[in-house]
């Protein structure tokens, strides 16, 4: 068995003993965060929504909901930032909201550590070597995640999830885990300034593809 292959098949397996590992711990938790995403925040009290994983294949994501449905009198959305309320954005800030994501690494559309997986339609925006983030498996959390998270720009984001493509490895997903608790403690770079999360990522300027 090549190293290579080793490492996918030992992941695979430590992703899926941790994901049941925690949910079993966590179930009482999950339970209350359902019960006051339903009474704050209506339902549907889960968040599902296509996003791409390996080698670009879309699969549905979920989230503790943390938006509030309101609309603009032509019955468009508003702003993120205008529906996210004070308890979703103590969800956001906690990373309660991520939860539901061990049920995506469980049945394999998602890993523990990977490039966090995006829209189907920034694909056609990524240049020739971010692209190169499909090559893995996504993940709940990442290098982008432990070195700034939402307060760094896309093409630093994307060039550790390449550097991540590169380089994965057992002893680099253990560093990033440890580390990614630290970052959930400090609830620290949940959001780029003026945005709920991240704008929309457009493509690089100048970039080839």
């Amino acid at each position: 068995m090549s190293n290579h292959l080793f490492y996918r098949v030992t992941k695979r397996v430590l992703d899926f003993g941790i994901a049941v590992i925690v949910l079993g711990l966590v179930w009482p938790a999950l339970f209350v965060v359902a019960l006051l995403v339903r009474i704050k925040l209506g339902s549907p009290i889960i968040f599902s929504q296509e996003r791409a994983g390996l080698g670009g294949r879309p699969f549905q994501i979920y989230k503790f909901r943390t938006m509030v449905d309101r609309r603009d009198t032509e019955g468009q959305l508003l702003p993120d930032d205008v529906r996210l309320p004070p308890f979703g954005r103590f969800l956001r800030t906690t990373s309660l909201d991520e939860l539901p994501q061990l049920f995506n690494v469980i049945v394999g559309h998602m890993s523990l550590v990977g490039p966090r997986p995006l829209f189907a339609r920034y694909i056609p925006r990524y240049d020739t070597t971010q692209i190169r983030r499909l090559e893995v498996v996504p993940g709940i959390t990442g290098l982008a995640q432990i070195n700034g998270r939402n307060a760094i720009s896309w093409e630093e984001k994307f060039a550790m999830d390449v550097q991540y493509a590169e380089s994965a490895c057992l002893l680099l997903d253990t560093k990033i885990l440890l580390r990614t608790v630290a970052k959930v403690l400090l609830r620290s770079n949940i959001s780029k300034d003026g945005h709920a999360t991240m704008p929309e990522f457009m493509g690089s300027e100048g970039a080839q593809r």
